[in-house]
């Protein structure tokens, strides 16, 4: 135990401070090497690790393409200028959709596709709008934190609701009917709270005027009416492909190929450019840590859990999805929600009841706010801001971080059947 969680902690450790470049992928990998040649896994545990992490993978990687050709023909910068002209000038009504903005790309794009994407377009038109740091600060703040707390509705919503998704055998279909209640809770609840911690730096008027018109961001409104029409085929997809069991990927990733084929055809993007500058260190990331993290399973971390959410099972299903949503949300606070959605679901299998799964998912997706190392989209998130010259410090997110992540985490938690 001792050695499986040294390598974990210094793993995540690099991640973290990132060491002259050090990539976050480049560590992650290192830190899987070390795990197998150290004897913390062996082989027969990296083929687990890539049975449980290539579809979510696979998936991450089709969304990111497909939202790097979106935002490339100007997709979500025409959705940021159309919302707001309907907030009129009113700065509680852009901060409002904003946030709506920031929850709809969320679902349909992943947090961490919201994280690298929609950031960089906020940033720009506040700048444009003349507003000061606080409000500046604030929306990203707002912005950052429904990120995570808004990818719950889809299995591709978030890597951990693919991960628990395909560990426990739910489909598309039953997974969106389980959590779209407590997706439309985390939502409202997420803005009010929000709302009430920041509204002091939010002003009441802001110059629209400022803003380009959406319609000249766009590189080809014929494609741009045409992606509309093409993310309501994926969706469809999905659910086809739910009723015959055709992993997530296939659609995620084939889905995005296929839109990338189409935009380079049309000549509003640069097939090969956008395959190079795709995040590919993410891919390196997610299945290196979860070989890392199985150390810490093989070492009984997950034994432990167990025997926790056992006698929480014996005292009713509601305290004890409660319970699993704050153990898990702990821990990814602690350790980052990816290894901690794996541990998780390994103490979880043989628990009869899969609300206990959608609390891990919940738990795992809002707990990680609590600190800025608490999910890869916090850290990407974070690092954008820092190169856009946006500072957040360590104390500065975690007091905000845990303000409101708590009561919004019970709250969301109440609404799980």
């Amino acid at each position: 135990m001792i050695l499986a969680s040294t390598l974990f902690f210094v793993t995540l450790l690099f991640v973290i401070w990132q060491p002259k470049g050090l990539q976050i992928g480049t560590t992650a990998v290192i830190g899987a090497v070390l795990a197998y040649l150290l004897g913390v896994v062996d082989f027969k545990d990296i083929l687990v690790v890539t049975g449980i992490v290539w579809d979510a993978t696979l998936a991450f990687v089709g969304i990111i393409l497909l939202s790097m050709v979106l935002d490339e023909i100007g997709f979500f910068e025409w959705c940021a200028l159309m919302l707001a002209r309907f907030s009129k000038g009113s700065g509680n009504l852009m901060f409002v959709y904003s946030l709506l903005l920031g929850s709809f790309v969320s679902a349909l794009f992943a947090n961490d596709g919201a994280a690298l994407i929609l950031t960089p377009i906020l940033l720009a038109k506040m700048k444009i709008l003349k507003l000061n740091t606080k409000t500046i600060v604030a929306f990203l703040l707002a912005g950052g934190f429904i990120s995570d707390s808004a990818s719950l509705p889809f299995v591709f919503s978030n890597l951990t609701n693919i991960v628990t998704a395909d560990f426990f055998h739910i489909g598309f279909v039953e997974y969106l009917k389980n959590m779209i209640i407590p997706f439309i809770v985390s939502v409202i609840a997420s803005i009010i709270f929000l709302w009430l911690i920041l509204r002091k730096d939010i002003p009441k008027k802001i110059d629209i005027s400022l803003l380009s018109d959406p319609d000249e961001v766009l590189k080809s409104k014929k494609l741009f009416y045409f992606s509309w029409v093409f993310l309501a085929l994926l969706l469809t997809g999905y659910i086809i492909g739910d009723i015959y069991k055709i992993p997530v990927s296939f659609f995620a990733l084939g889905g995005g190929i296929l839109f990338l084929w189409i935009a380079s055809i049309n000549k509003s993007v640069n097939f090969l450019t956008i395959v190079k500058t795709a995040p590919w260190q993410i891919v390196w990331f997610s299945i290196g840590l979860y070989i890392v993290v199985y150390g810490l399973k093989n070492a009984g971390l997950t034994d432990h859990i167990t025997i926790i959410l056992q006698e929480l099972a014996k005292r009713g299903d509601k305290i004890a999805v409660i319970g699993t949503g704050f153990i898990s949300a702990i821990l990814s606070a602690i350790m980052n929600n990816l290894p901690t959605v794996m541990i998780m679901d390994i103490a979880l299998k043989d628990m009869p009841n899969h609300a206990f799964a959608y609390a891990n998912i919940i738990g795992c997706n809002l707990g990680p706010k609590m600190t800025p190392f608490g999910s890869l989209a916090t850290l990407l998130w974070l690092h954008v801001l820092n190169k856009k010259g946006v500072k957040i410090g360590f104390w500065q997110y975690s007091k905000f971080g845990l303000l409101i992540t708590l009561p919004v985490l019970l709250i969301v938690l109440l609404g799980v059947r």
